[in-house]
């Protein structure tokens, strides 16, 4: 296990931090561990700061006033999450749970602006990460409003094995899990996961992704319905 300051300094928003400047912010975090399923924070909860994971997953999830839930994005350590709301000074606009054993640094508000304040290059990089994520979110009302599930399942498959780099690719991801990232119920997903390996496009086995026919999942992740 690295040490606060080795994990603060592989953060993108710290790049510019002097070696002293991520002792003094180390010693000023709160560690906190969290076994699989609990709650980092929910949607709604007012802002304390925001979190650098030191170790493990987390997954990032909206839900409905019916309650039902969309996966917004996964994040692994080493990564930051909630930077939003250190900046509208609103809360937490989603719900933040532990995929696995995870450990995250929060980091207070306050000490945060601090930082932004003395280091201006630290608010871009800010700016940077939160426009990524709104790529994110485009894409993903983008592919609820006008792909079928298929599709976007076709896509999201192909996204995991692109971002690894490698084919097996870890996949860790529950079939529920995968539902909610696409916006619909598990036994939909189940049913085209079935398909897509009937068909010889992939195989799923030990928590593993082959994508055994690249060609074929891509015109399924391009048709239209």
């Amino acid at each position: 296990m690295l040490s606060k300051a080795e994990v603060l300094s592989r953060i993108p928003l710290f790049g510019d931090l002097s070696g002293e400047e991520i002792a003094e912010l180390a010693e000023r975090t709160l560690e906190r561990r969290y076994a699989p399923g609990d709650v980092l924070f929910r949607e709604g909860d007012a802002c304390a700061g925001f979190f650098v994971l030191a170790q493990g997953r987390v997954k990032i999830v909206k839900t409905s006033p019916a309650g039902r839930e969309i996966m917004l994005a996964v994040e692994s350590a080493p990564s930051s999450i909630a930077e939003i709301p250190m900046f509208d000074g609103g809360p937490y606009p989603a719900t933040v749970t532990a995929l696995d054993d995870v450990v995250a640094y929060l980091i207070r508000k306050e000490d945060f602006r601090k930082i932004c304040l003395a280091r201006p290059g630290v608010a871009l990089k800010v700016l940077a990460v939160v426009g990524r994520r709104l790529r994110q979110l485009v894409s993903i009302v983008e592919s609820v409003s006008f792909g079928s599930v298929r599709q976007r399942l076709a896509q999201t498959l192909l996204e995991v094995v692109r971002a690894e780099g490698r084919n097996p690719a870890p996949f860790p991801l529950t079939h529920q899990e995968l539902a909610s990232r696409l916006g619909t119920v598990r036994e939909v997903v189940s049913r085209n996961l079935s398909r897509f390996q009937a068909q010889g496009l992939i195989r799923i086995e030990k928590r593993e992704l082959w994508v055994r026919d690249e060609a074929g999942l891509i015109r399924e992740a391009e048709t239209e319905l």
